[in-house]
């Protein structure tokens, strides 16, 4: 194997995982060890990879070439794509042991910062040393860093109850919403409720946008109400209605009354719509101008970090006010309309309004069908009045068409292997 004798683990969280044609085929997410009943380090018996759709799988150690800071890269051979499962003898390393509080046989205690793994001279890796930093009573300065080997560590093989969060939420913190709430399906419930509790109040509400239903209701659960209401501000409306459909009426009523009133009334008016119609699924807050509005104020308009893709690509005009509801609904414009027009030109001058809007009444089957026909990324929703209430994008379309459970890693199908590693997609 082409790689450092000595790698440590928590550097190569997210690191790309290339097969022996140089395609990218996932990231590293883990290690697994395997206990041994003598006082032998931990073997280090392989990596788990995340694939696309979220799936993470076992890759053999001695399928493994080359590791270094940039990637990972696999031998020849067929990928087994079954899904991983820890057996009752392994132990995920970043998982389990980050932020583990330990006592080093010297004497001071400190938490688990990384975890290193050496390879022999016989090709066996194993987990040799451990990275602990000191815990210190000061505020201003951090404890001293010992990197010590793991049998002068004592506190790594029984499952700690008393841990913190930093270290392995440094090793998240660059992960996508999307991955880092897959990340946390894999933990225990207490320590998946620890995490999320540790996240900024934005960084959260990101996270639980991408949770299945029941995962979202035990960690808003866990917070104590007026966190749990600083993170439903922070979420879209849509998504925090559809979370708050999720709980009792009276706690629906005890966390809107907590939030802010300009952040809860759009919620509470998302929540009296019929579920399965535009009016349930729709984001109240697309991005919205008036007609005298020129080229360069929507294209300054979209560019804000805070949109969403399927928000950003279109402009709708409506009269004043340019809050939901708005005044008259005039039409819209689509971003590469305004990429090809002069910025000094007005709005009104190239609004299309050919497409019928949806009402708030128009049930999913309708408005999938509607934005496939005229290949739509978002679409407008009106009242009685004219008036423009939100819109329905092609991501709200997808989270509530899918099944229910979709977002469940338990629940998705998982391809059978056969005995010689090859896969069976039947």
């Amino acid at each position: 194997m082409s790689t450092p004798n000595r790698v440590y683990i928590a550097r190569l969280a997210g690191v790309a995982v290339f097969d022996p044609n140089g395609d990218q085929v996932g990231r590293i997410r883990d290690a697994v060890a395997r206990m041994r009943p003598t006082q032998r380090p931990p073997e280090v018996v392989g990596l788990v990879a995340e694939m696309p759709m979220r799936r993470r799988i076992f890759l053999s150690i001695n399928r493994i070439t080359s590791i270094d800071p940039d990637a990972v890269v696999l031998g020849s051979g067929t990928l087994n794509l079954r899904r991983f499962e820890k057996r009752p003898n392994e132990l995920l390393v970043l998982q389990e042991l980050l932020d583990r509080r330990v006592q080093l046989d010297s004497g001071p205690a400190g938490s688990v910062v990384d975890v290193a793994m050496e390879c022999s001279r016989g090709g066996e890796w194993a987990l040799t040393r451990v990275a602990v930093r000191e815990h210190t009573n000061r505020l201003t300065r951090r404890g001293h860093l010992h990197q010590v080997e793991w049998d002068r560590v004592r506190g790594l093989g029984a499952v700690g109850d008393n841990r913190g969060t930093a270290n392995l939420l440094a090793v998240l913190e660059d992960m996508r919403p999307a991955d880092l709430a897959n990340a946390l399906q894999d933990l225990p419930d207490a320590r998946r409720n620890e995490v999320a509790a540790a996240l900024d109040d934005e960084r959260l509400a990101d996270v639980l946008s991408e949770l299945p239903e029941h995962d979202q209701v035990e960690i808003l659960a866990a917070l104590d109400r007026e966190r749990a209401a600083d993170v439903l501000e922070e979420m879209d409306p849509d998504d925090a209605a559809d979370l708050l459909n999720e709980l009792p009426p009276p706690e629906q009523d005890v966390l809107l009354d907590l939030m802010e009133p300009d952040e809860a009334d759009p919620v509470r008016q998302l929540l009296r719509y019929a579920s399965g119609t535009a009016g349930s699924v729709m984001t109240s807050e697309p991005v919205i101008l008036p007609p005298d509005a020129t080229v360069a104020e929507a294209l300054a308009r979209i560019r804000e970090v805070q949109l969403s893709p399927a928000v950003a690509a279109q402009v709708f005009v409506t009269r004043a006010p340019l809050t939901t509801p708005t005044g008259r609904y005039l039409g819209m414009v689509h971003f590469q309309r305004l990429l090809r027009e002069p910025p000094a030109d007005l709005l009104g001058g190239i609004v299309v309004n050919d497409i019928d809007p949806l009402r708030t009444s128009t049930p999913l089957t309708e408005i999938t069908r509607r934005m496939a026909t005229y290949d739509m990324v978002g679409m407008p929703v009106v009242d009685r009045n004219n008036r423009l209430v939100g819109a329905v994008t092609v991501d709200d379309v997808l989270d509530h068409s899918l099944p229910r459970d979709w977002r469940d890693r338990d629940a998705a199908p998982t391809p059978s292997a056969t005995d010689d590693g090859t896969v069976d997609d039947d």
